[in-house]
């Protein structure tokens, strides 16, 4: 027994001497390592398929983003009126129309429902000066509707029989016909506007006098009345407060979120037209 031990150690020996011995050592042990480069791989894998998914699309350069530049040849006054503004509402509009929203909703949804319907007379007419009878007929049947069934518009009982309400002016009439916005103007009371907007205001109150439905515009007193009420409505419905941002430059975000915005609408009119960019400000303006 022991001489056969003494042949194996010796076997041994001589091939440690003759022939190559290699130790193999287990790895350490890395669980937060191997799992961040798990997550990598994932990761990579994941950017791959949806950047090969991806449709591909023209690169956005300068040229696409809207012009911050307003045409404002009007900014002094315009200021002006901005900060006259400011001071009415929160001195008078705002209190009168705080006070308003206080009445109880039914009162407050009838009013509203009747300022409604009286504007449905001026968005027939100036739908049929649109060229868009379809719209025209469903504003006369809305009138009509509320005006008997609706207990003198009191009730939108045209929106239940599902005829929704499409209002417009005889300033969306002239963005029909190639009218651009023109410059940027503050109207008093009114707040922004442009110059064709101004021009579609003093157009739908000579629509509604001329048409003077129940004689309410040609009478001083009820017009005035009419006026203030509407107006108490529509302020009490508006949530913006004047400087309630506090930023140094909310003039300049008003008037160009406005006009902006006037031009989406006039692109909306005429998909199949060229649309009219705004112009460009004259230098030293």
């Amino acid at each position: 027994m022991m001489r056969s031990a003494v042949v194996i150690a010796a076997a041994a020996l001589a091939g440690c001497a003759t022939g190559n011995v290699q130790i193999r050592s287990v790895p350490a042990e890395t669980p937060a390592a191997d799992t961040q480069a798990a997550i990598a791989a994932q990761q990579t894998l994941a950017a791959a398929k949806s950047k090969q998914a991806a449709p591909t699309a023209e690169p956005i350069v300068p040229a696409d983003a809207p012009s911050m530049r307003t045409y404002d040849p009007w900014e002094p006054i315009n200021r002006f009126t901005y900060r006259f503004n400011a001071r009415f509402d929160e001195t008078v509009f705002l209190p009168v129309s705080n006070a308003y929203r206080s009445l109880p909703a039914p009162v407050q949804g009838g009013v509203h429902n009747f300022f409604s319907n009286l504007s449905e007379v001026d968005s027939t007419i100036n739908f049929a000066l649109q060229a868009r009878p379809a719209l025209g007929l469903r504003s006369a049947g809305r009138f009509l509707i509320n005006t008997t069934i609706g207990i003198g518009g009191l009730f939108d009982v045209a929106a239940k029989l599902n005829l929704a309400p499409a209002s417009t002016g005889f300033a969306t009439t002239l963005a029909t016909w190639g009218m651009h916005p023109g410059p940027y103007l503050v109207l008093p009371f009114l707040g922004p506007s442009t110059l064709r907007d101004g021009v579609g205001y003093l157009g739908d109150f000579g629509t509604s006098y001329v048409v003077d439905i129940g004689g309410l515009y040609r009478n001083s007193s009820r017009s005035w009345m009419l006026g203030v009420g509407n107006a108490i409505d529509q302020r009490s419905n508006i949530n913006f407060r004047y400087y309630a941002t506090g930023s140094a430059f909310e003039y300049e975000s008003i008037r160009f979120l406005y006009v902006r915005k006037r031009l989406i609408e006039d692109e909306a009119l005429h998909k199949d037209e060229p649309v009219v960019r705004e112009p460009r400000t004259p230098a030293g303006q």
